[in-house]
């Protein structure tokens, strides 16, 4: 099964990444669009995704992706599950049929390889997601059959997707997948990760 789709929700920038005390030079909407655009740039280059869909109403999320393979649904109602569902049905509009995954927006260190990995093991199970580095959260959940697809982000959503029955995948070799940024801390570790080419040059010039 190398045929995902992937819905990636992006916050509007001025309320992204609160938590996240940035570098000297740097700030939140810009490192927050930076990781975007690390985050999906790796995604598109993943083997088993087939497509891309980027849900934010932030009309700068827009104009960053414009001309790059990759959709954008500026439609999208507030909070990250509600425009999650409304990247489902866009998905599915457009004639989708094959497995669905839903990937946070966070993860500037997204190696394809890794992803590609985890989509693999997602293949086999109806429902599954995989937990953030802290193995509380979630950057990972997948739907087998796109109509399945029911995400539950949110403050523990590892807790909340095992509720909801999905299956959690249990992999060695996916750091990258699994290192979201929330935090400074966060950061360090993608760093050490390697961070990829727009968070690079972003930091850089913020030295």
């Amino acid at each position: 099964m190398r045929s995902w789709a992937l819905v990636v929700p992006v916050k509007p920038l001025d309320r992204a990444k609160s938590r996240l005390e940035p570098p000297p030079g740097a700030d939140r909407p810009g490192l927050a669009l930076a990781f975007a655009l690390d985050t999906v740039q790796a995604a598109r280059r993943c083997a088993a995704v087939d497509r891309v869909l980027v849900v934010s109403p932030d009309q700068r999320v827009a104009e960053a992706f414009a001309g790059m393979d990759v959709a954008v649904l500026t439609a999208a109602p507030d909070g990250i599950n509600p425009a999650l569902q409304a990247g489902s049905r866009s998905m599915l509009e457009a004639g989708h049929t094959g497995p669905l995954a839903a990937l946070t927006a966070d993860l500037p260190a997204l190696l394809p390889a890794e992803l590609e990995a985890a989509l693999d093991a997602a293949a086999t199970q109806p429902l599954s997601f995989l937990p953030d580095a802290d193995a509380v959260g979630t950057t990972l959940y997948c739907a087998r059959e796109p109509r399945g697809f029911a995400p539950a982000y949110g403050a523990r959503s590892r807790a909340a997707h095992l509720a909801g029955g999905a299956a959690e995948l249990v992999l060695g070799g996916v750091d990258t997948v699994r290192r979201d940024v929330d935090t400074a801390a966060d950061l360090a570790s993608a760093r050490a990760l390697g961070l990829g080419p727009c968070t690079s040059a972003l930091l850089t010039r913020a030295a």
